[in-house]
This record gives C-alpha cells, structure tokens and sequence, in this order.
C-alpha cells in the first residue's frame, strides 16, 4: 500500500519490492482508473492484507464488496465511469457471480482485459475439484489466514470431501483418519514450499501405514517471475 511505502521511506529504509506482478497489476489497474476518473468496485475480502494494499492505491474511489448481496447496495450514477477489480487469490466460481450481478446493474462497468485471478490459484481450484471425487479427505497446506488456502478447502467441502486446512505435516489430527479413509488428496496453497508438501507425504506414511503416492497433473505451472533487481545483484 501506498501509506507502507511512505513510511518506510520517511525512516530511510531499504525498500525491496517483492510484490507478485500478479499483484502490481492490479494496483496499476487501480491507479490507472483513478486517473480517469472511475469510481472502482473491488472484489475481495476486506480485512485482506492485498485488498487493504489495493484499496491505498484510491480510498476516495474503491469500494471493496465481499457478495452478491452486496451489489445492491451499490449506487452509482448512470452512465458514470464505473469499473470493477479483483483480489487475486478468490474463487473463480465465488468472482464470476459477483461481476455477472454488476453487469447486470451497471451496464457500463468496465473490468480488466484479462482475469486478475492468479493462475496458481486458478490452477488449484481445478485440481481440488478433480481430486475430491477420487479421495476420502482433503488435506490443504497453507496458512490459516491464506485465502486461496481457504478457498481451496471450502471448494473441497462444496464438492462433498472432508477437508481440513494445515500449516504443516505435525497438526494432522489422527481423529480425522478413521478406517473408512482409504485415500488422502494433499493440495497446497499458492505459496506454501514444497518442503511443505513431501513433510505431509512422508507423515501420512510413516504415522498412519500409507504406501503409496500418485501425482494428478491437471495442468503444468512454467511461469517464471523474476526477483527484483537488489535481490538478483546479491545473488
């Protein structure tokens, strides 16, 4: 956010940007529209670390909605420049009825020419919905405050799989593993290190007489972002 920036610069410190590009697009999509003069609906969780950093870019023009329900609380005048933004990590399937609701209310919304829902994330939501019909139970790795992770385990439980959301391999709770489990899918959010990952493998293996493993490729991450440029010169 813009006020973090500000401050660190006003204590004369170091500042190194490692903001994903996935991220920084969105906030020059903010930037931009406030420029022209649009008012901006962002779609995204308001106590959201990314959504508060979104919304710094323009507190006077962003309103940030969670829902549905929430569009139609919304006025505009007809006709203003009106256009909507995205927090990167959210469901597809949770964004998709949201702009559908203010297309349907503000004809003239714009939106960006591309999704900004982040293709790790993406990618993730259609592995979970693949797994869960071929698993007992879903075990996601990440953060307890990651929303991708979160959406990751709420998508399992829609689809009718158990689903419990961990920070690593020690908190797998031997209760969730009755004898009717026969198999465990193991996803990971978005920025959970595979370390992560093989640490659960190798647990369910060794804890609880699971033999074997089988990797389901929905689809292969090539991407490739650099780091920026202070962290390259050190390296």
């Amino acid at each position: 956010a813009p006020q973090l920036w500000k401050q660190a610069e006003a204590r004369n410190l170091e500042i190194i940007d490692a903001t994903c590009p996935l991220v920084t697009k969105v906030h020059i999509e903010a930037k931009r529209y406030a420029r022209e003069n649009y008012n901006m609906v962002l779609i995204g969780h308001k106590n959201h670390v990314e959504a508060i950093g979104t919304y710094g870019e323009a507190p006077d023009k962003i309103t940030i909605i969670e829902t549905e329900e929430e569009v139609e609380d919304l006025s505009y005048p007809e006709n203003s420049k009106l256009a909507f933004i995205t927090q990167t990590t959210l469901s597809i399937r949770d964004t998709q009825g949201i702009i559908a609701r203010l297309k349907q209310k503000f004809p003239q919304i714009e939106g960006p020419k591309s999704s900004d829902i982040c293709y790790a994330t993406t990618n993730r939501q259609e592995a979970v919905a693949s797994l869960a019909a071929k698993v007992d139970l879903i075990l996601v790795i990440g953060s307890q405050n990651s929303s991708n992770s979160t959406r990751l385990k709420e998508l399992a439980e829609k689809m009718g799989t158990r689903a419990f959301l961990i920070d690593n391999a020690e908190v797998i709770d031997p209760e969730w593993i009755s004898s009717d489990v026969n198999n465990i899918g193991i996803t990971a959010g978005a920025s959970a290190p595979e370390i992560l990952v093989e640490q659960v493998i190798e647990r369910l293996k060794t804890d609880f007489g699971f033999k074997s493993t089988e990797e389901l490729r929905v689809k292969d991450e090539d991407v490739v972002f650099q780091l920026p440029k202070v962290l390259r010169d050190i390296s």
